[in-house]
C-alpha cells in the first residue's frame, strides 16, 4: 500500500504540513522516509515493523548499514535513505559542538558519541579532540578490538592530541555487549591517559563509554 492509497487524513505527509511534524507518531515519520510497503503490508506496517525490531528511534538510527539488508523489503535505495539520515544527524551534532563549549552540552556529546559508535559490532575507543574554548577540532577513532577489549596505547593518544594541538580531550569507547557500566578496567585506563596527557598540558574533560541505549560520563560519575 502507497502512502497516497491512505485516507486523506491518515497520510503522514498531509499530517505534517497540516500539524507540523511534532503531531507525528514514529512510524509516521518513518513511513514518509520508506513511501512504499510490501504486498501485504501497509507502509506504515513496515515502519512499525522496523521500529520493533531495532528498539525505537534510537535504535534504528544507531543501527548499521548491513544490519538493513536482513529486513525484507528494505531494498539499496531506502537503507541508503535511512543511512543519510543517520550521518546528517551525526553531522550536525558535530557542527554543534564545534560552534560551543562541549562542556556547555554534555547531553549532545552523549548523543554524538551513541550515533557515531553505539551500534558497532566491536569494541572502538575514540577520542573528541578540544581547541582552547573546549570547542570540537575532530573526533577520531583510535584503535579497535575484539568484541570484549581492546589495546589503546597513550602514546598514541598524546601524538594525535599535539598533532591538532589540542588543549583538551573527551575518551570514548563502546561496549557492544549494549551495557554501559565503566569497567575497573576503564577507570584504570582513564588514569592512565590522563596522566599521559598532562605531561603535555591537555586536559581529560571526560571519559564517556557507550553502551546500545545509553551513554555513561566518568565526569558525572566523579570518577576523574
Amino acid at each position: 500500500m502507497l502512502l497516497k492509497d491512505l485516507p486523506l487524513d491518515a497520510r503522514p505527509r498531509e499530517k505534517l504540513l497540516a500539524l507540523g511534524p511534532g503531531a507525528l507518531a514514529d512510524a509516521e515519520l518513518l513511513a514518509l522516509l520508506l513511501r512504499t510497503g510490501l504486498k501485504g503490508t501497509s507502509v506504515l506496517q513496515l515502519a512499525e515493523q522496523l521500529l520493533d525490531g531495532f528498539g525505537g528511534v534510537a535504535g534504528l538510527l544507531h543501527t548499521e548499514a548491513d544490519e538493513l539488508k536482513r529486513i525484507k523489503g528494505l531494498g539499496p535505495a531506502k537503507r541508503t535513505e535511512l543511512v543519510a539520515v543517520l550521518e546528517l544527524a551525526r553531522r550536525a551534532l558535530a557542527q554543534e559542538l564545534k560552534a560551543r563549549p562541549a562542556f556547555e552540552s554534555p547531553e549532545q556529546v552523549k548523543h554524538y558519541l551513541r550515533l557515531q559508535l553505539g551500534a558497532r559490532p566491536h569494541e572502538v575507543f575514540a577520542v573528541l579532540f578540544l581547541d582552547a574554548q573546549n570547542r570540537l577540532l575532530a573526533l577520531e577513532e583510535l584503535f579497535r578490538g575484539s568484541l570484549t577489549q581492546t589495546s589503546v596505547y597513550p602514546r598514541e593518544v598524546v601524538k594525535r592530541a599535539l598533532s591538532y594541538n589540542a588543549a583538551a580531550v573527551i575518551l570514548s569507547h563502546n561496549h557492544p555487549s549494549g551495557l554501559a557500566e565503566p569497567s575497573k578496567a576503564d577507570e584504570y585506563l582513564t588514569q592512565t591517559l590522563k596522566h599521559a596527557l598532562a605531561l603535555v598540558d591537555v586536559q581529560v574533560l571526560d571519559h564517556i563509554v557507550v553502551g546500545r541505549d545509553q551513554a555513561v560520563s566518568f565526569a558525572e560519575r566523579g570518577l576523574l
